[in-house]
């Protein structure tokens, strides 16, 4: 049985419940988190707190804990749920908590947050299955203009992510203006003559934990990297085209709106840059501790 936090308590999933005149289930009005755990130990939590607080305070909701605090609260929760040496992801959600009718201002300012957390399988495909390649498709980009704001109102991702399945794909890449942005639920790069590209943060884009790491690895292993806007035709005509997040890693697409990307394979760069990936990984974990 699954045990999950809830607003203070340890408890069965079976036994958390919430209002129906939350903020989150009236209104979306909330912000989530996503941090991956490898072999029972957190892995980047520092940079995914920062990001929760960062989306906070654009949201204008008070961190009812600072990230040593969430920190000790996720460790516990690790450990009454027995885990010590599994792969898992925490999901973390925060909304503007319950107020006594269903209103569009913010409610007082003494309203409590409703503050959910819990565990989550994390089964990202092994080497030979990445290896392989994936297809996504493109995607009119419906959303809103504060997508850096890592929000739990998603349902322009959610149809976006569905017509994708619809199409035997594994992502939808968004298209604004002619510009490929983001995937529904990923940070896009490609790869064009040696020199590795990503769309730079704004508004429309949310900064990834996994796109992050992957610039730094980049840098660090002396590979040509850009962060540059990147056209639909750009996109199609690229050598290598990879999306990355927590829960896909750093995922090769060697199809997109079933037309062969490069060579339809995995590339040079990707095979080296999911080495360099999973080098991270386990450095990480045998230091025992939060990174």
């Amino acid at each position: 049985m699954s045990i999950v936090y809830l607003n203070g308590q340890f408890l069965p999933i079976e036994a958390a419940c919430i209002s129906p005149l939350d903020r989150g289930f009236l209104f979306g009005d909330g912000v989530y988190e996503v941090i991956s755990v490898y072999h029972g130990k957190l892995f980047h939590a520092q940079e995914h707190l920062n990001r929760l607080n960062r989306s906070l305070d654009a949201i204008r909701l008070r961190s009812p804990f600072q990230n040593d605090q969430w920190l000790s609260l996720i460790h516990e929760l690790l450990q009454q749920n027995q885990i010590t040496h599994q792969t898992k992801s925490i999901y973390l959600q925060i909304t503007r908590g319950t107020d006594t009718k269903r209103d569009h201002l913010f409610p007082s300012t003494d309203t409590a947050p409703t503050i959910f957390v819990f565990l989550m399988d994390l089964h990202p495909p092994g080497y030979e299955k990445l290896q392989q390649g994936f297809k996504a498709i493109t995607y009119p980009d419906h959303r809103w203009d504060r997508c850096h704001i890592k929000s739990i109102l998603l349902l322009p991702n959610i149809l976006a992510s569905q017509t994708a399945k619809d199409n035997q794909a594994t992502e939808a890449l968004l298209i604004r203006n002619g510009y490929v942005l983001e995937g529904a639920s990923s940070n896009v790069f490609t790869v064009k003559d040696n020199v590795i590209q990503t769309p730079p943060l704004g508004e429309f884009i949310l900064g990834g934990v996994i796109r992050d790491i992957v610039l730094e690895l980049a840098k660090q292993n002396h590979l040509q990297i850009q962060e540059t806007s990147i056209t639909k035709e750009a996109l199609f005509n690229a050598d290598e085209v990879w999306i990355t997040s927590s829960t896909r890693e750093i995922m090769p697409i060697i199809d997109i709106d079933h037309q062969q990307i490069g060579t339809g394979k995995s590339g040079p760069l990707w095979h080296r840059m999911i080495q360099y990936f999973h080098t991270a990984i386990n450095a990480s974990t045998s230091k025992g501790e939060c990174l």
